[in-house]
């Protein structure tokens, strides 16, 4: 194909669930549903994070910033997809489509180093509880939050300019629900081995070099733990730990099993049922897991909710 040809597309429709037309009208209840929560649950955790001066440690602070992530993902992708289950024909311009793809990876990969940074956070907290504050310093706590939206900057400027600079001549139908790298990928009418090359080693750093430094914090952690003289205070360490083994196992899971599958290892409808799992369950489900395990955000949300009602009948 002549580069030329590239100006001959200039927007793109989205599929979607094209081959189950009749399930459209219950996916977007579904999905609207899924978005309310996920937005309540998350800017409950950034209001009581925020509000409550008790909880301005790195814990938390950076459970805030993850927050902040899951509900500008959410914001990012569910618009499109309720769209997409509420017209037979969803059109998003190549624009709208590089804005959607560059916030995705943005928030994806910084997604992946925070919670790099929790689990580091949590060692030196248990492991060396007596030189945590200087550890995880106000200084060092602010480099690793930066260093964690910085690279997610990176990834998404990096990623997202390369796809777009390819040629797309048509068909210009996305099979998906959303902009994501490799559905996209796929209309490019260019040889993209290089940069698949690249993606894949970069996906591979980006998930690896993070989920390295949870897997060794965590062995130590557990070590740690396992030399606790009391049952209790094993569980409890223990339960101030699960709630994050749990949105990393959720996170890395989902993602890896999009990203760094074979090209034709699953079917369209399977990778998009994948896709799903990582960009609605993680957002929705983390505010469940984080207020339901930890007792002192359920004491603040009990807190802000008293003041709250004090506040109304006054």
């Amino acid at each position: 194909m002549k580069r030329q040809n590239q100006s001959s597309v200039v927007e793109f429709i989205l599929l979607g669930f094209a081959n189950f037309p009749e399930l459209h009208e219950q996916l977007f209840g579904v999905f609207l549903v899924i978005y309310v929560v996920t937005l309540m649950g998350n800017a409950i955790i950034i209001v009581v994070i925020s509000l409550n001066q008790s909880l301005h440690v790195p814990m938390y602070l950076f459970l805030l910033n993850l927050s902040v992530v899951e509900v500008s993902f959410s914001a990012v992708i569910m618009p499109e997809m309720l769209v997409v289950f509420s017209t037979e024909k969803t059109m998003i311009s190549l624009v709208g489509c590089f804005a959607q793809m560059y916030f995705i990876l943005l928030f994806g990969g910084t997604e992946c180093f925070l919670l790099g940074a929790m689990a580091y956070d949590r060692f030196a907290a248990i492991c060396h509880p007596l030189n945590y504050p200087v550890i995880m310093n106000r200084r060092v706590f602010m480099k690793l939050v930066m260093f964690s939206w910085i690279s997610g900057i990176m990834v998404a400027t990096v990623q997202t300019t390369w796809v777009f600079s390819f040629p797309f001549c048509g068909p210009s139908e996305i099979n998906h629900l959303f902009c994501e790298t490799p559905p996209v990928l796929e209309l490019v009418c260019a040889d993209t081995f290089l940069f698949e090359i690249y993606a894949f080693t970069g996906t591979i750093l980006i998930v690896m070099v993070p989920f390295l430094l949870i897997l060794s914090s965590y062995i130590r952690v557990l070590f740690a733990i396992l030399k606790m003289p009391s049952t209790t205070g094993r569980q409890k360490t223990f339960s101030t730990c699960a709630s994050h083994l749990t949105s990393v196992t959720l996170f890395y899971g989902t993602a890896s099993m999009t990203y760094l599958q074979p090209k034709s290892g699953y079917s369209p409808e399977t990778k998009k049922l994948m896709s799903l799992a990582y960009t609605l369950l993680t957002p929705l489900l983390n505010p469940l897991i984080y207020s339901l395990r930890n007792s002192e955000m359920k004491r603040a949300l009990i807190k802000l909710w008293q003041r709250k009602v004090v506040l109304h009948t006054v």
